[in-house]
């Protein structure tokens, strides 16, 4: 039997969507979106009316029908006539979206979904690295070079280098030429940016990760698959070690 969220209940910790500084009905959708990937809202779950949700966070009525569509697109909520908004299985939850994934780093994210982004991962990025390593040119050479000396000169620490960090990801992913693995470039990236923000919350790493961007980068460099491949198995399996120990789990 679904339960029916009331007032009282955790809607009243996402007020203020004004003070994000974005599109209201955007401010509206994040806050509601983190608190289904917090489990403030579980499956099954009927939120209260527009009206109820409109009022306790203190917006129009049409900018709280929109951030329920924009949750709605992503697989989040459903809404139907009479029956209200329905927050759906978590299996019918698009997790790769980058906008969700940022939702789930709002707070303290969940352990088995941290893991398994770095399972995903550990899938895709170092066949990625081996086809980068057999197909990159000169353009996507430089683009990685580039993003490294950004990690290099600003740090994982700062915002800059994380934006740095992306980029180096997004460029071997590119330089694959395969149309398949670019479509996941933007929810790889955005997971590498997440769990790499998320490891610099509490405390600096006991370790600089950039050598082992280097390594990857000098086995594509030289068109080695093979060492391409395992160097950025190591430098998954680093970044979870390193999130582990973030997470102390």
């Amino acid at each position: 039997m679904s339960k029916t969220i009331t007032p009282a209940e955790p809607i009243k910790r996402a007020r203020e969507p004004r003070g994000t500084g974005r599109r209201l009905y955007g401010a509206i959708a994040h806050k509601l979106g983190a608190a289904i990937l917090a489990g403030e809202y579980l499956p099954g779950e009927v939120l209260s009316g527009e009206i109820v949700f409109a009022e306790l966070l203190d917006v129009s009525r049409s900018a709280y029908r929109e951030a329920i569509q924009v949750l709605a697109a992503k697989g989040l909520v459903e809404s139907r006539p009479k029956a209200g908004t329905r927050v759906l299985p978590r299996n019918r939850w698009n997790l790769l979206d980058p906008e969700v994934l940022g939702w789930a780093f709002a707070g303290q994210p969940d352990v088995a979904f941290v893991r398994s982004l770095f399972e995903l991962r550990a899938i895709v990025e170092p066949a990625a690295a081996a086809l980068a390593a057999e197909r990159r040119d000169k353009a996507a050479l430089k683009s990685m070079r580039d993003a490294l000396a950004g990690m290099t000169r600003h740090t994982l620490a700062s915002e800059a280098g994380r934006m740095a960090d992306r980029d180096f990801h997004n460029a071997i992913l590119h330089a694959t030429g395969n149309d398949a693995l670019i479509v996941l470039s933007a929810s790889v990236c955005a997971a590498v940016s997440w769990t790499t923000q998320f490891k610099h919350r509490q405390r600096d790493l006991p370790r600089n990760p950039i050598p082992d961007h280097r390594r990857v980068l000098d086995a594509i460099a030289a068109s080695d698959p093979a060492a391409a491949s395992e160097a950025m198995r190591v430098l998954v399996e680093l970044a979870l070690e390193d999130t582990r120990q973030s997470m102390q789990v």
